[in-house]
């Protein structure tokens, strides 16, 4: 009997420790905003456990976790010069390991008010990837480089701007590098070259292609009718390419005003994307006959209601999307459950502004612009929430990471990690 609890015991322990993963780049481990992982579905009344609590000065990077390390950008002050930074500290003390200047970037876009409610703040917008025992960056102004991730030291350095007749877009760069096969996916060069492929290990191009303008909006690697691609999400729409060669496979036009900087998101072979502005939404199904691809429009919403998602890109389960579905309703703008389909939204619930969320086994897991971490149920029948707790101070426009068990999040003043792993077993 004691032998077989012994098992048994292991056993759970082991399940839980292998849903366990790194949250090594902006998308996540799925590339598309979700984790494995099965987190606690009831939080002590002073919230879950904080593991550790630093300053991070302005601006709505959010982490990379991986190797023991997270790793985000901030401002900090070098040499009496306030310049965009990455800082990576120990993912399970909070100790800062090494920080490194990424460059001066333009502030005073919007200016940050020290308010929760509005305007868009200074500081980075771009978060840090972990790979191949590096971190890699895409500044402001576009310069992209890789850093030791053990000790700091410059890789190499890419200056889009200087090296591939780059051309940046107002506010500056908000895109994060995406990583996938050894290759760093970026969008911002000149004609012929907007869009690239780098060597991980060089920076070197291993595939540059097109003439587009960049948005503020993250590459999408995914699959499509089995067929693995990288979707762009520019100011002509979306653009798929093959993720080997940099060969368009197809397009889909959606207008562009401001500023674009929610991911697409995909369904099967529905493509979903947003933006704010009074662009609105849309859907697209995209086919393959032979080698042809084709993206046909499903639904179209023009306009900042019933769907428009600002900078937070939603999570898909099950055919739904849930997500901040709102543009500049500080404090009050909605959560909603939106058949991808259709565009029909199931539920919403007010209260959460333009925060973030990502997917976790135990449900959508939301921050919301006041420094609210939810739990709320993935279902469409209704919205029904499953713990809350206040676990930040300042303006949190940063998606929520977990990573083994822990929950690393950011405002414009402060960084936090927090323990909501599921209760493990023990003998």
């Amino acid at each position: 009997m004691v032998k077989t609890r012994y098992l048994l015991v292991a056993s759970v322990a082991a399940a839980l420790s292998m849903q366990a993963a790194d949250w090594s780049s902006y998308h996540g481990p799925s590339q598309d905003g979700r984790s494995t992982e099965s987190i606690a579905t009831q939080w002590p009344q002073t919230g879950p456990k904080v593991l550790w609590k630093v300053p991070s000065n302005a601006g709505f990077s959010s982490f990379a976790v991986a190797g023991g390390r997270c790793a985000t950008q901030e401002l900090r002050d070098f040499d009496g010069v306030v310049q965009e930074a990455v800082v990576v500290r120990d993912a399970s003390t909070g100790k800062e390991l090494w920080a490194q200047a990424l460059g001066t970037m333009k502030v005073g876009d919007g200016g940050d008010d020290g308010t929760k409610e509005n305007r868009g703040g200074d500081g980075p917008r771009s978060t840090p990837a972990i790979a191949a025992g590096r971190v890699y960056t895409i500044s402001a102004k576009l310069v992209v480089q890789a850093f030791d991730a053990k000790t700091g030291a410059i890789v190499w350095k890419r200056d889009l701007i200087k090296d591939n007749a780059g051309r940046n877009i107002s506010w500056q760069n908000a895109q994060s590098p995406v990583i996938e096969d050894g290759r760093l996916f970026v969008g911002g060069g000149g004609p012929g070259e907007s869009l690239l492929a780098l060597d991980i290990s060089t920076g070197a191009p291993l595939w540059k292609t097109a003439d587009e303008r960049i948005t503020h909006a993250t590459v999408l690697p995914t699959t499509i009718d089995g067929v693995r691609q990288v979707i762009w999400f520019l100011q002509s729409g979306l653009v798929s390419t093959d993720p080997k060669t940099g060969t368009e496979l197809w397009r889909f036009a959606f207008p562009y005003k401001v500023s674009t900087a929610a991911s697409p998101v995909v369904s099967g072979n529905v493509v979903y994307c947003s933006a704010g502005y009074g662009v609105g939404a849309a859907a697209a199904r995209v086919t393959r006959t032979g080698g042809t691809w084709s993206a046909t429009e499903i639904y179209r919403f023009a306009g900042n209601k019933p769907l428009a998602n600002h900078w937070s890109t939603p999570v898909l389960k099950e055919g739904h999307l849930y997500g901040m579905f709102q543009f500049k309703e500080y404090g009050s703008g909605p959560v909603k459950c939106v058949d991808i389909t259709t565009g029909t939204v199931k539920w919403e619930k007010t209260g959460f502004g333009p925060g973030h969320v990502i997917l976790t086994a135990s449900g959508v897991l939301a921050l919301s612009d006041d420094g609210q971490l939810v739990l709320i149920d993935a279902v469409p029948g209704g919205y029904a929430e499953r713990a809350r707790a206040e676990v930040l101070d300042g303006k949190c426009w940063t998606r929520p990471v977990l990573s083994n068990g822990r929950v690393y999040a950011r405002s414009t003043t402060e960084a936090i990690c927090l323990e909501v792993g599921v209760q493990r077993a023990s003998r």
